[in-house]
């Protein structure tokens, strides 16, 4: 690691070498420079898509991904640059949001809280190829108004409230969708999957705000300590898979991979015809997201109703975030293609795009941990340096095998039990793979957030009913 100079506060910069276009930048705090050494790799890859500006980034979380590091930021020139697949991921806008309850989480009785969370895992499918509740099927003329609409479609259809598109990046549509870049295969993949979880690192989280650090901040958005959250993280289920799926193919059938250090950054020039179609399906499979976090959300409201009887609307949403997209923005006077895979946005104070309240503090940040530790909820601070973006959670420290072999014939719930936290799942495989010690330390992950003025600590949140794949 002694190529990298340290040039702020965890912030290191890799000095361009070989094929590299531009520097690549690293968010690290010094405990953190050693489980990056293999992923630079690919940061350095990266560095030599041609249209890219800047820095080729690495965020705390960085691990190794399909081409792309999963937390990798990367902007294109919106003219010149490419736009690749891999700099997105298979699981397009796979996401977070945030929702509270002004309850207090330790008003509620054990047997309650046992109660909730047998009931949203009724409420809101989860597992592999596991789809939605409802035996209806999403038609042809529901994925129009679904590419069109957004997640207004699905508050529309009855799954929640006006409102919470006022609390969602990008309003909860991304613009440029066409229906007609998405294959049969991927709408038929996508039919029975909206309001569903899926597996893998995937999962609704309930706990209580266990810690405020900005207290303006905090008060503005409405969060006091001890209150109730629910954080939910999922994607675009199958229908995103096989788009990304689809577009590999048809990159590597058209020699898109020729002249790349690794044939899975395969790219295409953004103002090319097949550039234009994939982003037109990507924006769909990011609408679809939206829609199914959405649709999530009125799971647990109706769970919440059931069982405490909470009415879903005191089930209040403050954020939702895309953390697998390439967006059009841009930076200081220049359009660009920004990639971030496994990284979120993390707008600052007075950025066009936010609304109102969001405009006077920036905008949240989520940062899922583990389902052992915390996860933290922090507040934008528009650094240009990574296109005023942050990480996205705590990041992988071991593979899945190596968990999996770690766990194995081991009581995983009673386990997590130990630590406070009681945990369903529709697979024991998925939380074997999922145990805390698979991931980084998060409160790292977020020093290091803070230490390069990405993003500010907000409030910290700690897990006790959760619920995976």
């Amino acid at each position: 690691m002694s190529e990298l100079k340290k040039i702020a506060p965890a912030t290191y910069e890799l000095p361009k070498s070989g094929r590299m276009l531009v520097p690549g930048l690293v968010i690290a705090t010094p405990d953190l420079l050693g489980e990056i050494e293999r992923p630079l790799e690919q940061v350095r890859n990266v560095a030599c898509l041609p249209g890219i500006v800047g820095y080729s980034i690495a965020m705390p979380d960085i691990h190794w991904g399909y081409g792309f590091p999963i937390g990798g930021v990367a902007a294109m020139d919106a003219e010149t640059g490419v736009i690749s697949p891999g700099g997105v991921g298979y699981d397009i806008n796979c996401g977070v949001r945030l929702a509270l309850l002004e309850e207090p989480f330790a008003s509620f009785s054990e047997q309650t809280k046992q109660a909730l969370l047998k009931e949203i895992f009724e409420q809101v499918p989860s597992g592999v190829g596991r789809g939605q509740k409802s035996e209806k099927e999403i038609t042809d003329s529901d994925y129009r108004k679904i590419i069109e609409m957004g997640a207004r479609w699905s508050i529309e259809q009855g799954y929640g409230f006006a409102e919470d598109l006022e609390h969602m990046e990008s309003h909860g549509l991304i613009e440029g969708a066409d229906f007609n870049a998405i294959s049969s295969i991927a709408r038929e993949r996508g039919r029975k999957q909206l309001g569903s979880i899926g597996s893998g690192n995937h999962f609704v989280e309930i706990g209580a705000v266990d810690r405020i650090f900005l207290s303006k901040t905090a008060a503005e958005w409405g969060v006091a300590e001890g209150m109730t959250y629910v954080l939910i993280h999922s994607g675009s289920r199958g229908f995103g898979h096989q788009i990304c799926q689809d577009t590999l193919g048809e990159f590597l059938k058209l020699g898109h991979a020729e002249g790349l250090p690794d044939r899975q950054l395969v790219s295409a020039p953004i103002q090319s015809s097949e550039g234009k179609k994939y982003f037109q399906a990507m924006a769909g499979a990011a609408n679809y997201a939206f829609n199914n976090r959405q649709q999530i959300l009125a799971g647990v409201r109706a769970a919440f109703q059931s069982v405490c009887r909470i009415p879903p609307k005191r089930v209040r949403l403050l954020y939702d975030v895309c953390h697998n997209i390439a967006k059009f923005e841009v930076h200081e006077g220049r359009r660009l293609c920004v990639h971030r895979k496994g990284a979120t946005r993390a707008f600052g104070k007075g950025a066009e795009e936010l609304t109102a309240l969001f405009k006077e503090t920036g905008q949240p940040v989520l940062v899922p941990g583990d389902m052992g530790r915390a996860s933290y909820l922090l507040a934008g601070l528009g650094n240009p340096k990574t296109w005023r973006s942050s990480c996205h959670g705590a990041g992988r420290a071991r593979s899945r095998v190596q968990s999996m072999a770690s766990w194995k014939g081991k009581d995983l719930k009673a386990h997590m039990l130990k630590q406070g936290v009681h945990v369903l799942a529709s697979s024991m495989g998925t939380v074997a793979e999922e145990m805390p010690d698979a991931y980084k330390d998060v409160n790292s992950v977020v020093e290091a957030v803070e230490e390069a003025k990405l993003a500010d600590r907000v409030a910290r949140l700690k897990p006790s009913l959760v619920i995976k794949g």
